[in-house]
């Protein structure tokens, strides 16, 4: 018989050794391996061969079997075993006991096929019974661990990785297959999904009752013969919302895109412990729960829910800034921003708000707000914007209907629970997802008997809350995010400050005017139906200027040449009896994340949305169209940041040519009105 010559590598993996191990025993024992030689095609070394009657009994058993292996699937096209394809993790996590059963069951298996000793058929029988088994089953282990063997050493081979775990797999039970469902066909599990994902029966929330009948009507109308019972229909349901996506999948037909991203969309993490305090600034409004007393211009007393406008500081979740008011504005905001910056004593480096138009406008942005990146190409206040003129760098806003990276939301959640209920006239919230929390009150009645807390009276105890309260509790954020102080105001005070001086309370003033531009005519400025004239306006007819107003006050313009210097102050010819660190990359994996799992799951949705014709799960058929299915005070800073304003510059070098001289006068009226109403806000 003519002899089988194989590779050392191979003889190592028949023998269950390493390639080195081979090599030292054919070193030792070199009479008892019989090798030759072969050239390699490529030239080189040569070639050492084994031959098969060198192995040893095991080598030689193993050896056999994998040729079975090979020959066998051929003639009798066989499939592989279960546990080839078989997740070794998710069966050992459920199947815990027996897997490390068979472990031990296979390795006492692979001793008996090692066994080289006398009177084997007596060793077998005390070994089946050692086992409780009988000597036929034990033969059939025997079978299956060899025949796992070689399906190990074929796949090492393909990808040189081991599967020594076969071995046990091969003595386990197959896993019963769950969730087949076999009394639906392909088509009708379609059906089932088109109805149950259908768009407007997920958003009416129908009943598994309902997807029945419709399904069918649907039966009827293909021409079945028989129908499944609801029961199986419901349990197919009930599998189809145990799968990862379909949750998310139903949400999304039944609650939209915009509601879908509140509730589901994976959302990044941002890490505030690396920003300085000042360094970065939230601003949001947010309407109380609650009912004030408020007297209007005119002197009628009405009753309104207070609309807090406030500034959050990132590091420390302090709140900067508040203004309560009837209705906020921009005027509002720009002066919350300011009493915001003198209150910490710096200009925030970066400035990030909501989207609404009191805080995002061509006015504080400094360009249109349909343009959702920062124009760096501005140069004047009034084109840079209120936010950068006041010296922040940069400044964002949020997406439209995603307020979750504005954390001031979570602060004014907790004014909701810890301050707003405490009062007589609250009368709760009333959202989308907690209609049930609203309370009646008659707040008409308790304005006439005066038991309403008027404006200023909320404020003042607003502001007692902020700082006994709110400032010296311990925050659940900071906790979060490691830092060392979890009480706001124990981090403002030893946590590093972001250093940038605030302006001139003066050019703080000059900003709080409304920025614009005018054509001048033969007889001066007209703006708002009204007509300002100057002297000093005759050299600029027909020519565009700059212009600046008090909105208080609409009896005067400031009017300064296209280069910022001062031109005049004009008046009205007669007067009327009304007057921002994140990095792009870390920004740019989160957006690749979310389109992701959004791309993910309206796959999925359009796959459950597919009718079966589409699939190619059936012949045409007689219906068309698509299923319907519907039937305190600080001090006043030292140090103060220069202005490059080229306007306010114009308005300030008068003084420095006339020391003594009344040209500032009404800038010092002004200044004396600004302090004023500055104090006013800081009270």
């Amino acid at each position: 018989m003519q002899e089988t010559y194989i590779t050392l590598e191979e003889a190592a993996r028949f023998e269950g050794i390493k390639y080195n191990t081979l090599i030292q025993r054919m070193k030792r024992n070199p009479a008892r391996y019989k090798t030759r030689t072969e050239a390699r095609e490529g030239g080189g070394k040569e070639l050492v061969l084994l031959s098969t009657a060198s192995l040893s009994q095991k080598g030689r058993r193993a050896y056999r079997a994998q040729i079975r292996a090979m020959a066998e699937p051929e003639e009798a096209g066989e499939a592989a075993p279960w546990y080839v394809e078989a997740d070794l993790g998710s069966f050992i996590e459920q199947h815990k006991r027996a897997y490390y059963e068979a472990v031990e069951l296979a390795r006492r298996v692979q001793e008996f096929i090692d066994y080289t000793g006398p009177e084997r058929t007596a060793h077998a029988e005390r070994l089946a019974v050692s086992l409780g088994v009988s000597p036929q089953t034990l033969y059939r282990y025997t079978q299956s661990v060899q025949e796992a063997g070689v399906w190990a050493r074929k796949l090492e081979e393909a990808d040189g990785h081991g599967r020594d775990y076969f071995r046990a797999l091969a003595l386990c039970r197959k896993p019963r297959e769950k969730a087949t469902f076999p009394s639906l066909t392909e088509e009708q599990k379609a059906i089932i999904q088109n109805i149950w994902f259908d768009r407007d029966f997920a958003d009416n929330g129908c009943t598994v009752e309902m997807l029945y009948e419709a399904f069918q009507q649907q039966g009827a109308a293909r021409g079945w013969e028989s129908v499944p019972s609801c029961k199986t229909v419901g349990r197919y349901v009930r599998h189809l919302m145990e799968l990862p996506a379909a949750e998310s999948a139903r949400y999304l037909a039944a609650n939209g895109l915009r509601e879908w991203k509140n509730k589901k969309e994976i959302k990044g993490k941002r890490n505030s412990s690396t920003l300085e305090v000042m360094e970065y600034l939230v601003a949001d409004a947010h309407t109380f729960d609650v009912w004030v007393s408020y007297t209007t211009p005119n002197g009628k007393q009405k009753a309104i829910r207070p609309v807090l406008v406030a500034w959050e500081d990132m590091k420390t979740r302090r709140l900067l800034g508040p203004i309560l008011c009837e209705h906020s504005n921009t005027q509002i905001v720009k002066e919350s921003f300011i009493k915001a910056c003198y209150d910490g004593g710096a200009v925030p480096k970066h400035v990030h708000t909501d989207n609404g138009k009191d805080f995002a406008n061509l006015e504080t942005l400094g360009q249109d707000r349909s343009i959702r990146a920062m124009d760096r190409a501005a140069m004047d206040a009034e084109m840079k914007g209120f936010y950068l003129a006041m010296g922040a760098k940069d400044w964002s806003r949020s997406l439209p209907f995603q307020p979750w990276d504005k954390l001031i939301e979570r602060a004014f959640g907790t004014f909701c629970k810890r301050y707003s209920r405490k009062f007589k006239a609250y009368t709760g919230t009333l959202t989308g997802s907690r209609t049930d929390a609203k309370r009646k009150k008659d707040i008409d009645g308790m304005l006439e008997r005066g038991e309403l807390l008027t404006l200023e009276e909320f404020y003042g105890l607003l502001v007692e809350f902020l700082e006994t309260w709110y400032d010296r509790h311990e925050h659940q954020g900071l906790k979060a995010a490691g830092e060392r102080w979890t009480k706001p105001a124990e981090l403002w005070e030893h946590a590093p400050h972001y250093e940038k001086a605030v302006p001139p309370r003066e050019y703080a003033l000059m900003l709080l005017m409304k920025p614009g531009r005018a054509k001048v005519n033969s007889q001066g400025i007209r703006r708002n139906n009204l007509l300002y004239t100057a002297d000093e306006l005759c050299h600029y007819v027909d020519k565009w200027v700059n212009i600046r107003w008090d909105p208080e006050d609409v009896t005067r313009l400031y009017v300064y040449d296209k280069d910022g210097r001062r031109i005049c102050e004009a008046r009205t010819a007669e007067l009327l009896e009304f007057g921002d660190r994140v990095s792009e990359e870390a920004l740019e994996a989160l957006h690749k994340r979310k389109k992701r799992q959004l791309r993910g799951t309206r796959e999925f949705l359009d796959q459950m949305q597919t009718p079966p014709e589409a699939r190619g799960l059936c012949g045409p058929q007689a219906t068309a169209g698509k299923l319907d299915l519907t039937i305190g005070h600080t001090a006043r800073p030292k140090v103060v940041s220069l202005p490059v304003d080229k306007e306010f510059r114009g308005t300030m070098a008068p003084k420095k040519q006339k020391a003594g001289g009344s040209g500032g006068a009404f800038l010092d009226t002004k200044a004396g009105a600004a302090l004023k109403r500055l104090k006013a806000m800081n009270e």
